[in-house]
């Protein structure tokens, strides 16, 4: 069928302009029943539909340039995003459900572009304009080209079919000749193979694919954590590395966001009951880490450079793995609702923004965020009739729980009393030791959490830095870190405890109340130790029904400036009320946040009146209660107030 076929004789096309959409969304996958968790299918497919229209806006038509004809431009940097070729499949899945051409077309000029323009001999397409770039991503747009032509090839003609299969098996042959194992780079990659090359083995009838995916997929079963089955392997050079604690690198926003998808998805098409036994212990360990309102905590994470509140910006979302296991474990279906949810929330003009406050701070969105994290929604419509019934009705984890939580792969602490919910951390992986790019460690409470008012407290990078360029916007504004901490500053370089990667902590949970306690260093970039003043310094959290407590002392002398920083998460417009010299608060939708110190509290001048970080894409109000050289402590309370 071309394209004028398709727009003249599709069924679809009439049952779009007539039926109701939960008539239509029966159809996507040539069912026409009322399908079972009807209200997510319907949240999925809006979504999905926002997103195809708003990358469609994007789009350049210009069919006398091929350079530029196919084209999104990206509307938060002036980058070229080589990886339209995985636009494709979302853009079939919605013409094919709605019967419009434009969407059809849209997917035909995404791929096409990037054939025509970072396309290599070896089979490879290159994640930019330059052809020396970095190939490896080649996997994700060979899965989306796969995933089109196994369920919507029916919408293109057979010549263009026969010129796809073509271009998709020397994709695959180079998938297979630059990723033999799971380590041959970063997990993420061995990981997402198990699936690609299993996909593409079965479309193109490839049984090498085939017994290499199942080759990978016994690798796999090898790096998962024997704590918490957490996967392990997001960190260089070698994914065994090990930190000086002896600690694996683990990124949850990669694991749960990509790499736990594909090797669910070949779990469950396999049957393979050992790796489906081994992925639910993983997804159950993962979902700790999912906040009430379907955030990620990957404030620990090594590539936490990434890190948006919703998950990770170039991945494609968490929803087939806990989709297709639901039946195992019904809170993952109240996770995908909720973090589905989540992604609407963080919506604008039809593009997903990195963060919760990219409006109200006035950040531009990168169009990378939308055409990976489209993908997983296609996936769940084409497949609908294998997953099994998903509903909310199953809290989360986190939502209820109480007491502290203890990962000692991580060195980190979760914690939940009444309402609040927070991490503590001393996790010492990096994700490369010659460029590394400081996650949350050195003992901070690297997020902090009420049911009622969201999100209170969360870790950036210590120093915002560019680890991958193409796939992280500048910076706007001064670089403030927004995870709490001590700082001074000698001769004008900064000294803190974020830079203290041997840190410890001990916890204990007695009489109601929650103490997490850390013992740290000041230090600076290059992991030296303030001297000339007090450089060593106990923090502890306490945390009971009635709020936080943040107290840091020392028993040296202090003769040095110091201060505790505490950014607090707020968006631009709500109200701040300095209450007295030690007292402020910050007016929410559903209460009021109040924070007093021993110390008078100030609020660090911004041009704003906010300061905005990439990391995890949210605004703060950076407070500073500054150490008395007469008292060598600080304490601070935050408490709740209110509706």
């Amino acid at each position: 069928m071309n394209r004028r076929e398709f727009v003249q004789s599709s069924a679809i096309v009439g049952l779009g302009v007539s039926l109701p959409l939960s008539s239509l969304l029966g159809c996507v996958s040539g069912n026409a029943r009322i399908p079972h968790s009807n209200e997510y299918r319907e949240l999925v497919f809006n979504l999905l539909k926002d997103w195809c229209d708003g990358m469609i806006k994007t789009q350049i038509n210009n069919p006398s340039d091929p350079t530029t004809h196919g084209l999104m431009v990206c509307p938060g940097d002036d980058t070229i995003h080589a990886r339209l070729q995985d636009a494709i499949y979302p853009f079939f899945c919605m013409a094919k459900a709605t019967g419009e051409k434009k969407y059809l077309e849209a997917g035909i000029n995404a791929f096409e572009w990037s054939d025509r323009n970072v396309s290599l001999p070896d089979g490879s397409w290159t994640n930019d304009v330059n052809p020396k770039s970095w190939n490896g991503t080649t996997v994700f747009g060979a899965i989306a080209l796969a995933e089109s032509l196994k369920y919507h090839s029916d919408l293109i003609g057979e010549d263009r079919i026969k010129r796809w299969k073509e271009r998709l098996l020397k994709a695959g042959k180079f998938i297979y000749s630059k990723f033999p194992t799971i380590d041959a780079t970063n997990v993420n990659y061995g990981a997402t193979n198990i699936y690609a090359l299993y996909l593409l083995g079965h479309v193109l009838d490839q049984p090498i694919f085939i017994e290499r995916s199942h080759e990978l997929a016994s690798e796999i079963k090898n790096y998962f954590t024997t704590e918490n089955k957490l996967l392990f392997g997001e960190i260089k050079p070698s994914a065994h590395k090990l930190s000086e604690k002896g600690l694996p690198g683990i990124d949850l926003g990669y694991n749960v966001e990509e790499s736990l998808n594909s090797i669910v998805i070949y779990a469950v098409e396999e049957n393979d009951e050992e790796l489906i036994e081994i992925l639910i212990k993983s997804l159950n360990s993962h979902l700790e880490f999912m906040l009430p309102d379907g955030g990620w905590d990957n404030s620990w994470g090594t590539r936490m450079f990434k890190w948006t509140y919703w998950g990770s910006r170039t991945c494609d979302g968490i929803q087939p793995a806990f989709s297709l296991l639901a039946a195992h474990n019904p809170a993952y279906g109240t996770a995908v609702i909720r973090n589905t949810e989540l992604l609407k929330k963080c919506t604008a003009d039809g593009l997903l923004h990195g963060g919760p406050h990219y409006v109200s701070h006035g950040i531009k969105p990168c169009i990378h965020h939308t055409f990976t994290h489209a993908k997983p929604l296609a996936f769940l419509l084409d497949r609908w009739d294998m997953l099994p019934t998903i509903d909310s009705k199953t809290p989360l984890p986190r939502t209820h729980s109480d007491g502290i939580r203890y990962f000692e792969e991580l060195d980190t602490y979760l914690f939940s009393r009444g309402d609040w919910r927070g991490t503590v951390t001393a996790y010492d992986a990096e994700y490369y030791h010659k460029k590394d790019v400081r996650q949350a460690t050195g003992s901070s409470l690297s997020l902090l959490y009420h049911n009622r008012l969201g999100l209170l407290c969360a870790a950036s990078l210590a120093i915002y830095k560019r680890m991958e360029p193409l796939n992280q916007q500048n910076l706007p504004g001064k670089d403030i870190a927004l995870t709490p901490r001590i700082e001074s500053y000698k001769n004008d370089v900064w000294y803190t405890n974020l830079f203290d990667l041997g840190a410890s902590i001990g916890a204990q949970d007695n009489n109601g109340q929650i103490r997490i306690k850390g013992h740290v260093k000041l230090k600076n970039e290059a992991r030296e130790i303030m001297t000339g003043s007090a450089s060593d310094f106990a923090i502890t959290y306490t945390c009971n029904d009635d709020g936080m407590e943040i107290a840091a002392e020392t028993t040296a002398v202090i003769l040095n400036p110091t201060t505790f920083v505490l950014p607090i998460i707020s968006a631009s417009g709500e109200k701040v009320r300095q209450l007295n010299d030690r007292k402020i608060s910050i007016k929410k939708e559903n209460g009021e946040v109040i924070v007093s110190a021993n110390l008078p509290i100030k609020v660090r001048a911004t041009p704003q009146g906010r300061t905005f970080n990439m990391v995890p894409g949210a605004e703060a109000l950076p407070l500073e209660v500054s150490f008395d050289q007469t008292r060598n402590n600080v304490v601070i309370n935050i408490e709740v107030a209110g509706w």
